[in-house]
């Protein structure tokens, strides 16, 4: 498990499922077929996203 949480380079879109998929220790497929199914559930997962992909710093090289 990583310590940090941060966007890497190598992403999809924004990074903020890789960049929690390398915190926790799971695959980051996982978490965007997590998220994908959240969206069929009404609440503000989207807003969440944008919020996360503000606040997680990207990764440094």
């Amino acid at each position: 498990m990583s310590t940090k949480l941060v966007r890497p380079r190598d992403r999809w879109i924004a990074g903020v499922c890789s960049g929690l998929g390398r915190r926790f220790g799971i695959s980051a497929n996982v978490v965007r077929l997590v998220f994908a199914l959240s969206v069929l559930l009404p609440g503000p997962q989207f807003l969440i996203y944008i919020v996360l992909w503000i606040l997680i710093p990207n990764e440094e090289r």
